[in-house]
């Protein structure tokens, strides 16, 4: 382990950031390899529509009530302790899908891949902003976040694959011990302690829950915007199905809206994390994407034909990647280096609540006033979330050095 410790430590930022952007794809990949595939397997062992939908919620639920308290036993305990430990809970899980017989069963694992994930995603996003310096933690983000994307991407249609050639649980065996490989990856590649780059000046003791949330209006403006955003794009992930079914686009032709979306949203992150670092105020940037995101998903509502939904997703996706792309920055940016775990929690506990809001309250808009008017409304809330960001965000006047 000494040997380790002094191999690592002469480590640049290049060869720090390829290390974390090869974990982040593999842990999203084994991830997402299972997520389209469980629904599936769970009807096949007589689960009902509620407990498909409950199995999801799990999920969810835990990845965004513990991404916080997770991200602070981060900057405790250290990150390279808790990546390790979701990855675990990860493979745990998988075995545990392959062994499992009943709904509920399905229920309580994905509770579990919750917490898994909720270990790994703000924790390894802290630890991209701890070794890169101020000046590049655009483009950081930008190839982070364009590497968690393609696993994303990917790992659907993997696991589909996957489960249609060899059935369910071989597939959960597969995802698990792909998983494991993962874990020594990390175990010997991955240095306990990144070193900060940034040089900002930091603190011996971790700040307080009320010091964070209280205090920091910048970190508060960028939670609030995340939380909008994702409500936005909740609203196109979950009803851009049944919009673009009604208007009769087959399966094939969905699948493609929704791949349009994607690849452009990972395709655009890397040119625009560079132009994050280049300009005067990423929260101005930012800004300026949520509010071009916001006028596509309303446009979005009004379209009627395939090349009309695929335009609209592509300029959907360009415009998610010039959002959330500085905003990550901005948040490492905001957040002093002893609480990134804290603050990068927090945005992954925003993206799964705004995402969960979307999905409960949605729903019901769309069956009394229809998805014209529910889109609009749903657009309308990323402005005036925007607005109030920008009202957080008027006083800080970070910008690349």
């Amino acid at each position: 382990m000494h040997f380790l410790r002094i191999k690592t430590a002469a480590l640049s930022y290049g060869a720090l950031l390829a290390i974390c952007c090869s974990i982040a794809f593999a842990s999203y990949l084994g991830s997402y390899m299972r997520i389209p595939v469980v629904p599936l397997f769970a009807r096949s062992l007589g689960a009902t529509t509620l407990e498909v939908g409950l199995i999801n919620a799990a999920f969810l639920l835990m990845s965004g009530a513990l991404s916080i308290p997770l991200g602070i036993l981060s900057d405790r305990w250290g990150r390279k302790l808790l990546i390790t430990s979701g990855l675990v809970i990860s493979m745990a899980t998988s075995f545990l899908l392959y062994a499992s017989a009943t709904p509920g069963q399905l229920i309580a694992i994905y509770l579990l891949f919750g917490t898994g994930l909720a270990a790994i995603g703000p924790t390894l996003m802290s630890y991209v902003a701890d070794f890169s310096p101020s000046t590049h933690l655009g483009r950081s983000y930008g190839w982070y976040t364009t590497a968690i994307y393609s696993g994303m991407s990917l790992g659907p249609a993997l696991g589909g694959f996957v489960a249609q050639w060899l059935g369910f649980r071989p597939l959960f065996l597969i995802a698990g011990f792909f998983v494991l490989l993962l874990i020594w990856v990390v175990v010997i590649f991955l240095p306990s302690h990144a070193p900060h780059l940034s040089q900002r000046p930091s603190s011996s003791q971790t700040p307080t829950f009320t010091r964070d949330l209280l205090r920091n209006r910048a970190l508060l403006g960028c939670w609030l915007l995340t939380l909008g955003g994702c409500f936005g794009q909740g609203m196109f992930v979950t009803f851009s199905p049944l919009l673009t079914h009604d208007y009769g686009l087959s399966m094939g032709e969905i699948g493609l809206v929704f791949t349009v979306q994607a690849v452009a949203n990972a395709l655009s992150r890397l040119p625009f994390g560079r132009l994050s670092d280049r300009v005067q105020s990423r929260a101005k940037l930012a800004a300026l994407g949520f509010i071009s995101f916001g006028f596509f998903l309303a446009v979005f509502g009004f379209c009627r034909t395939l090349p009309q939904f695929l335009l609209t997703s592509v300029a959907l996706g360009v415009t998610m990647g010039l959002s959330f792309t500085p905003l990550g920055a901005l948040i490492a940016e905001v957040a002093p280096p002893e609480a990134r775990g804290l603050a990068m929690g927090g945005y992954n506990t925003s993206i799964y609540l705004g995402m969960m809001l979307s999905s409960a309250f949605m729903g019901g808009a769309i069956g009394k006033v229809g998805y014209e008017t529910s889109f609009f409304l749903s657009a309308l809330l990323v402005l005036l979330v925007t607005g109030g960001f920008y009202r957080l965000l008027k006083e800080f006047s970070g910008s690349p050095e």
